[in-house]
């Protein structure tokens, strides 16, 4: 773990064989503070207890690749510096996922192309109505251009790339991990069959999405997530998608095993295979 880096990302020359993870938010659907809320958390002063809509932005030797692009989209890039970005993953289609993905417009003048976008089905027909705009034939100019791509729990490659997504479920709704190399993410996830945690084993860092302390009918709590990264004894293992009924940053890390710890935005990984 790092501080945050001064090159631009896009612009840095990359050590062959070594993966960045760049945390771009660990809040869930409205954010830490949350609009109008008076708590200690929303309150807090640490800067780990503000938090962005979840996001990653894994970084290869090939690739610069974003999962989810929700509302924070474009505050998160201006704040990594980002200069690239080659793909995006979808992990679901709710807003606090994809609200973002209007701003790739600036990547499309930037890059001379559309920008891929990879979902299952039902993403990407949500994106399609979201972003109508963005697929019709008399195009306004100026609009995003992008390439959708859909996927299922099968393996696929970005260039030189293996993406293995891993299919779980957020309440009755069906969602996607995505792992890349040793280095595996999972958020908004409530349920996952053993064939599909399996794909999950072996990585050296593992995200995953817990709540809050006490149970909820379409996330893992901290308990249930916290045993699902023991079981995996992952080199090190987050916790995202975080609400301000979690709990302060500091004190809630206090509870957990020396390996596992709560995310926090700005947070860089370097995982070396």
């Amino acid at each position: 773990m790092k501080g945050r880096a001064e090159a631009r990302i896009g612009a840095e020359k990359f050590k062959l064989h070594m993966i960045k993870i760049h945390v771009l938010g660990t809040g869930t659907s409205q954010g830490i503070p949350v609009v109008a809320c008076d708590c200690h958390v929303c309150q807090s002063d640490d800067a780990r207890d503000k938090r962005l809509r979840a996001s990653v932005l894994v970084q290869t030797p090939h690739n610069v690749i974003a999962i989810d692009a929700g509302p924070d989209f474009r505050q998160q890039m201006l704040r990594e510096k980002v200069r690239r970005l080659d793909a995006i993953l979808i992990t679901h289609n709710h807003k606090d996922h994809i609200g973002g993905i209007d701003d790739v417009r600036a990547f499309n003048w930037i890059q001379k192309r559309p920008m891929d976008i990879y979902g299952n089905e039902s993403s990407l027909e949500v994106i399609q109505k979201d972003f109508s705009y963005a697929f019709g034939e008399d195009k306004y100019p100026g609009v995003p251009q992008i390439n959708l791509h859909t996927i299922s729990s099968e393996p696929f490659s970005i260039r030189q790339d293996k993406i293995i997504p891993i299919a779980a479920y957020h309440g009755k709704m069906p969602v996607l991990g995505f792992r890349i190399g040793n280095f595996s993410y999972l958020t908004d996830a409530s349920f996952i069959e053993p064939e599909e945690f399996d794909k999950l084993r072996g990585s050296k860092v593992v995200i995953i999405n817990a709540l809050r302390k006490e149970k909820h009918h379409s996330h893992f709590n901290l308990q249930q997530a916290t045993e699902l990264l023991q079981e995996l004894a992952p080199e090190k293992g987050y916790i995202t998608h975080i609400s301000h009924q979690m709990g302060l940053h500091r004190e809630v890390n206090d509870l957990l095993p020396e390996n596992i710890r709560l995310g926090y935005d700005g947070l860089q990984i370097e995982i070396k295979d």
